[in-house]
């Protein structure tokens, strides 16, 4: 049997062997807690030091001391919205778009029904791109925080956050980025922006799971989400996941190191599939296709057939992908991203999102180009939706109708 392709790199990736070894010696001789005054807890100290760096270093931090060690990125966005909120109480309202990822949209929708803060959604275009002209209305002097990720998670679409960073800081609002998708992808960087506050996650770059951070710039009024203990300079109580921060820490200068080159050939690869399936399928199309997207993704939306038909038969085939976001995969609703970036309802059901990763290959792809076609072919048979004589001629320059 074949080995499995895996495109699903968006949901998570495998753990970079290199950081698995340096995590390693965290179970064994650096098993100390970095908050004892001994060697044993001096040596995890200094490991957990040199971790901060490697973050700091990849997302261009000032100071090491601006990055915070957390569970993940869901604790990341939750702790900066919750700090940008009760450091500014006077100001009532937070600005955000309907495309985010639900870890903050959650958020933002608990706080809207228990604490009254008014929640303001900027939309996007059919192709994913921020509404500028909304943006700029809704920056008014009671915002408080401003949260806009800076590549979206199901599309790839990616938002100009250095510009938008800079509008918010204009009526004095916090800015906060949820880089989860973008940190590892594109070179990215906080020096010379207004962004205040920016997330990011280790299992989306290669590191383990359930260990993220969070960079504070200096200065950032900031109050802390869990309290308790003094770890983490007071921000964040809970004794320190050592083995994940030296591992995210690990997967930070791999990614660091590699960045820009790793993000050239993936984006080759990546449009050899996409070419590929769209040249061979009709009725079919890349969501954000025609915007700035982040190097390893595409979203291909098929007419007429379920996302997660397609779904188990490309697994049948040995092949990983995803319906969308992997956190609401089973919903029978269409993704609230699609459905924001006004995709047909015929199209946003077969919309099939393939993520790639430093280690996918060319054979892995050409894999998929050639599954595809007889999946989407053998569902189209069977459903009542699908007319066949539409298909002639359309192959590869299909466009949706939108409403």
């Amino acid at each position: 049997m074949d080995t499995p392709v895996y495109l699903d790199n968006n949901a998570t990736t495998r753990t970079d062997p290199r950081v698995l070894e340096a995590m390693l010696p965290c179970f064994t001789e650096l098993f100390g807690n970095p908050s004892s005054m001994h060697r044993f807890g001096e040596a995890v100290g200094a490991a957990i030091r040199t971790a901060r760096g490697q973050v700091q270093a990849l997302v261009g931090a000032a100071h090491d001391h601006e990055i915070l060690f957390l569970s993940g990125a869901t604790e990341a966005n939750s702790t900066a919205i919750h700090s940008a909120l009760r450091a500014q109480p006077e100001r009532r309202a937070v600005v955000t778009s309907a495309v985010e990822h639900h870890a903050v949209l959650g958020v933002l929708e608990h706080l809207e029904k228990t604490d009254g803060i008014e929640v303001r959604i900027m939309p996007v275009d059919r192709h994913g791109r921020l509404d500028l002209e909304a943006y700029r209305r809704a920056l008014r002097p009671d915002v408080a925080l401003v949260s806009l990720m800076w590549a979206n998670n199901e599309t790839g679409v990616v938002n100009p956050v250095p510009e938008l960073a800079e509008l918010a800081k204009e009526v004095g609002a916090t800015f906060h980025t949820d880089a989860v998708q973008a940190v590892g992808k594109l070179p990215v960087s906080v020096a010379g922006t207004g962004i205040d506050m920016l997330s990011l996650s280790a299992h989306k770059l290669h590191g383990p799971k359930g260990i993220g951070a969070l960079y504070v710039r200096k200065g950032t009024r900031f109050r802390p989400l869990l309290r308790g203990g003094g770890q983490e300079r007071g921000r964040r109580a809970g004794t320190e996941n050592v083995p994940g921060i030296v591992g995210l820490g690990m997967a930070a200068e791999l990614a660091a190191r590699s960045v820009a080159e790793d993000a050239d050939r993936i984006r080759t690869l990546r449009d050899r599939l996409e070419h590929g399936i769209l040249g061979a399928v009709g009725h079919c199309f890349a969501v954000g296709g025609e915007a700035e997207r982040v190097p390893n993704t595409s979203t291909i939306a098929f007419e007429f057939i379920e996302g997660e038909a397609i779904l188990l038969l490309l697994d049948k085939a040995g092949i990983a992908a995803s319906s969308g976001s992997a956190c609401t995969s089973g919903s029978l609703e269409p993704s609230h991203v699609l459905r924001a970036m006004d995709v047909p309802f015929t199209a946003a059901h077969g919309a099939i999102r393939f993520s790639l990763s430093r280690e996918t290959t060319e054979a892995e792809v050409d894999r998929v180009i050639a599954a595809v076609p007889p999946i989407v072919a053998r569902l189209r048979a069977f459903s009542p939706f699908w007319d066949a004589g539409r298909a002639t001629g359309q192959a590869g320059n299909f466009a949706p109708v939108y409403s």
